[in-house]
This record gives structure tokens, sequence and C-alpha cells, in this order.
């Protein structure tokens, strides 16, 4: 074997093409909290979580709906990578995205081997009304039997399905017949990591316009951690994180309510 004086030396005659090499790619969970409304005026509008999916165009899996992602270039981070083609495939931009985890499972692509870097964030759908064509949100509803978690996410036009397992720290697929390679995981991991943080971090206010009222707020915890949650405690909890406006909501069915703001 050659011995080098210094690095660059070894450098000069290094020969890479000796490795095999994984494509690499990201994949963007995007979540949302949409609104449905209520035939009773006087209630208060429900809130479903929602997720943003696109329509592959090409094979593999052509036809079947997936999140957005797609592959690295060479001259860009995995961060860079994934906010170009989530801009590119849904017309978002200037979104916050926290790296999720890497899924590599041999066999999660057809084509060749491949890496995904995940990343997963929550919007305010309100401020991304203008997605692109291909792209759709989906209201997503679970039911957890145990370690068994059955999605279906549905838009106007379309229903989907599948069943994960809770494995530990991961989520492994049951069933599958409507999305794309391995993307029903990185939507659940994506959303077990939404509940964990949403009540120690301040992620819910990205979900939130720039006032609101304390009840709307309380949906949307509800929304995500999936369960009823008492008036007096959850107060108690956000009394630190939100401020009181000299505004009112009206023209709601029922008395107006103080409007809060997120005490940055």
């Amino acid at each position: 074997m050659k011995e080098y004086k210094n690095e660059q030396e070894f450098l000069k005659d290094y020969d890479a093409s000796i490795f095999e090499k994984p494509s690499v790619t990201t994949d963007i969970v995007v979540f949302s909290v949409s609104e449905s409304k209520e035939d009773n005026y006087r209630k208060l509008t429900s809130k479903k979580i929602s997720v943003l999916l696109v329509k592959r165009d090409t094979f593999p899996f052509k036809d079947k709906w997936c999140l957005p992602g797609g592959f690295i270039k060479m001259d860009e981070t995995t961060d860079e990578s994934s906010k170009r083609i989530l801009e590119h495939e849904t017309n978002i931009k200037e979104l916050y995205l926290e790296q999720l985890y890497t899924f590599s499972d041999l066999n999660r692509d057809p084509r060749t081997r491949v890496l995904s870097v995940s990343y997963v964030a929550l919007v305010d759908q309100s401020k991304y009304s203008e997605i692109s064509e291909k792209a759709r949100w989906f209201d997503l509803y679970v039911d957890i039997n145990e370690n068994t978690y059955s999605f279906t996410l549905c838009s106007k036009e379309d229903k989907l399905t599948f069943v994960l397992e809770k494995q530990e720290d991961k989520f492994i697929t049951i069933k599958n017949n409507d999305l794309a390679f391995d993307h029903p995981e990185v939507i659940g991991l994506g959303l077990q990591r939404i509940k964990n943080k949403i009540e120690y971090t301040d992620i819910a206010f990205s979900l939130m316009p720039k006032y609101f009222t304390l009840g709307e707020l309380q949906q949307v915890y509800e929304v995500i951690l999936g369960k009823k949650l008492l008036d007096p405690a959850f107060r108690r909890i956000i009394s630190h994180k939100v401020k009181k406006t000299n505004k009112v909501k009206t023209g709601v069915g029922h008395r107006p309510s103080v409007l809060y703001q997120f005490k940055k």
C-alpha cells in the first residue's frame, strides 16, 4: 500500500468509484388543521388535522399519492433540497422544516438503493391557499387499537387507507394500497413527533392566525393530541404563551369572544 506524506497527496490519488453509492432523497410531511362547518351556527367550527400530498405523474407508483419529495442535488444540503422540492411540487415556500428521520430500508424504492431524509412541518393552511394543481390537502383520521394504527385520508375526490404497527420508536406498514413508497410510515412518525412536541414547545402557534380565541387554540391542541382537554387546565398550561388583545371575534352566532395572540 502506498504511503502518503500528507492529506492533499492522498486525496489526489483517491478513487471514490470503488465504493457503491446509494441515492438520497428528501420527503416532507406537512401537517395543517382544517375547519369543518357545523350545522349549529352557535358552535365553534370544528377542526381536523390534514396532511399535504401530491399525485405522482411518472413511474414507479404512477398516479399514486405520495408526500412531496425528490432527489438531492450534489451541490445542496438536505435542508436546501427539502425547501426547493417543496416549493417546486406544492408552491409552498418560506416554511420552517424540522428534520424527522432517515428512512433506509433496503427495498423502500423499486428503482435502486435510496435513502430518504424526511422532514416535518406544521403550517396555517390559510396562508398557503394557492398550492399547485397536483397537490391536495387530505383530512387525516386515525383509529388506534393497542399498537395498530388504522389511517384514513380523505379529500373531496379521494379516500386513502393504510395500517401501521407501532414497534418501539418506529412504524411498520401492515397494509397499504394507496400511497407510494414507505410514505405511510413517514406520516405515522411525523404525526407522533408533533404530538410529542405540542405540549412542551410552541409549535401549535404555527397553525394559528395572528389573532385567535382560546377555544380555537384549544381545538388545535385537541385535534393533534386526539383527546378532549379540560378548559381550566388547558388555560393554565398556555397562559404564559398568549396575551390578551383589545380585539373581539364577532358574527359567529354566539357571544363575542376575546382574541389573543402568541406571546413571542
